[in-house]
Formats: C-alpha cells, structure tokens, sequence
C-alpha cells in the first residue's frame, strides 16, 4: 500500500480508502461487511470512511464494531455531516451549529472512537451562514473531537470562501470528497485547480463509475444476479444512468489496455485517478472480501502517458465533464 498528504497537511492517508456507503447496514449483512473491513486491514489500507446518514447510522455502528481492537493511532476514519439523520426533525439535517454539535457526538459514539481524523461537510447548506457551518467545525477542531475538517461535492467558488473562513479560525480545510472517474470528470475544469492553490486534496468516491468500469456490465445484456444495478435498497437508481449500450460498448475498449497493463479493468480505473496528482486517495467499497484484496493492487500502478490518452480516445463521447454540475449536488433546501 502507497500513502500520500491529505491536502497541506502532515496526515498521510493510505492511496486506497475502505468506504461503507451503500454496503454496510443495508445491503450486506453486518457479518460480511465486517470481513470486509478486516480484509482491507489485511491488504494494508488504513484509511476509513463513512457518514452519520449512511443507513441512518447503520454503517458507522457497523464500522465501529469492526475497527474495535484495532491501534486507534494506526488508522485514519473520517465521516461526514449534513444529510438527514434520526427520526427526521427539523434540526436533524443540515450544517447548523446545533446539527454538527450533536452530529459528531452520536458519530462517534457509533465509531467508538474519542476523535475522527476528518470530519466532512458531506455536501454545502445553503440554509445556514457559511460562518456558523464553519466557526461550528472549529470547536469541533478545538474540543479534539476531529484533526482536520473536509467538504464534499462542493463548488470551487465554495470552496474558496471555506477555506478563506477556515484559514481566519485557524482551523486546517484539507479535502474535497467529489464523485470522480474515467467516466464522470466534472471537477478537472474548476474544482481541481482550485484545490491546488488552496492546499486542498480529493478524496474522490465511485472511481469504479457504482461497478461499470469493472467491465460486468455488457451491452444488450441484463445486469448480472446481485450486482448494484438490481439492488433495489438503493445501489440501482445510482448506477441506471451509466447503463446505456453507447457507454458500456465504449467501456468494453478499455479491456484491452487493461490487459497491456496485467490489471483487471476495475483496477485500471482506480488506478487512472490516482494518475491526478490532487487525489490523495480513491473511496472504495465491497460486498465480499476478496474484491477489497483485489482492489488494493490499484496503489502504485503508473499509468504510462500514451496509455492515458488511450484511455481518453475510447471513451471519447461518453464522458461528463460540465463543472457546473457540481453546484447540482447540493440541494437547495434542506431534505426534512
């Protein structure tokens, strides 16, 4: 396992995080996600992540549970805020000071941990005063209950006016945590270069396009028996977009630079945006354990620049690359 800086800052993460969203609490029975994690243990990952919302606490009790015993020092475990979390009242969403407050306190009672290494903004609220949201992850900072802070999905000009109020309270705003892949580019434009000049990484989900890019899905054929395409407790409707003919025939083209490179194709693409230099670490998830072992290989993989523009040529047409899509990740009003 390689390791590298979260942001501007002296955290080293490993290149490959273990992340729980759709799979534990939900779609995976807790004895099998909990082999999971021991299996990305194993592989060398120390890098963990998850949120207050995923299965409405389920994958952060479930995380907690499977950490348990391990060297808290040795690991890295992040989690998130904002989406709605408990029995759904109005101040159980959202980046209000009181939300946070009792947000990381219920986390990391799930977590069983005193501290989370970063604490993410899990997307922006336009709701609450940007300087509330950000004086609140502050004395979370200053009570030692998180070492650094993140954002997720945020726009750039977000992202600048966070990191200028971070900087004031003296407080470190290392991270972005974008959708990011092969398929889905939509931070290169903007969100990229701005992280840069602020000192700020990706820790980037769905590198692997929700399974697409593994190459299992073929074109004019149905979704394989228990693949997330046929989840009905939520992995289908983020995955249905990806599933047409014209891209899953262009997918099919990467095989063969897949094959040059001795990777599986799901390798290829973690592999590919670890290639960015503003990605600190790509978010992966499993059902079973040997996909984490697999996945693993990805770190340290050096894509050759001949390869790169390969891969950009077969995919040419199917990309989504608009930067401002970004600003459509956030709702505009609070979800309860």
């Amino acid at each position: 396992m390689h390791f590298r800086y979260l942001g501007r800052s002296g955290l080293k993460i490993s290149e490959i995080t273990y992340g729980n969203w759709i799979t534990h609490g939900s779609q995976v029975e807790n004895e099998q996600a909990i082999a999971c994690v021991r299996a990305a243990l194993d592989a060398g990952i120390t890098t963990f992540d998850t949120a207050d919302a995923y299965a409405n606490g389920a994958a952060e009790t479930v995380l907690g549970e499977a950490l348990a015993g391990q060297r808290r020092a040795s690991l890295e475990i992040f989690t998130k805020v904002y989406f709605p979390t408990g029995p759904m009242g109005p101040n159980d969403t959202g980046l209000s000071r009181k939300h946070i407050r009792e947000s990381i306190d219920a986390s990391l009672t799930r977590l069983r941990t005193d501290y989370v290494d970063l604490y993410q903004a899990h997307r922006y609220d336009y709701e609450t005063p940007l300087e509330e949201t950000m004086q609140a992850f502050a004395d979370v900072v200053r009570a030692g209950k998180a070492l650094y802070i993140g954002v997720s999905e945020w726009t750039a000009e977000q992202l600048r006016a966070g990191h200028a109020l971070a900087t004031e309270l003296g407080v470190p705003l290392v991270s972005n945590q974008p959708q990011y892949s092969m398929l889905y580019r939509v931070i290169e434009g903007e969100v990229v270069p701005t992280s840069r000049e602020l000192g700020m990484s990706q820790v980037v989900w769905s590198p692997v396009a929700q399974g697409v890019l593994s190459g299992k899905y073929l074109p004019g054929q149905q979704p394989p028996a228990g693949s997330r395409a046929t989840d009905t407790n939520g992995g289908a409707q983020f995955i249905k977009r990806l599933l047409s003919d014209e891209v899953l025939t262009a997918v099919q083209g990467l095989r063969p630079i897949a094959d040059e490179l001795g990777l599986t194709m799901a390798q290829l693409a973690i592999a590919w945006v670890l290639a960015n230099d503003n990605v600190a670490t790509a978010l992966v998830g499993a059902s079973r354990p040997e996909q984490v072992t697999d996945n693993v290989k990805a770190s340290g993989v050096t894509i050759p620049p001949e390869l790169l523009t390969r891969i950009d040529e077969v995919l040419a047409g199917v990309v989504t690359d608009d930067p401002a899509l970004t600003a459509q990740s956030s709702p505009k009003a609070r979800l309860v």
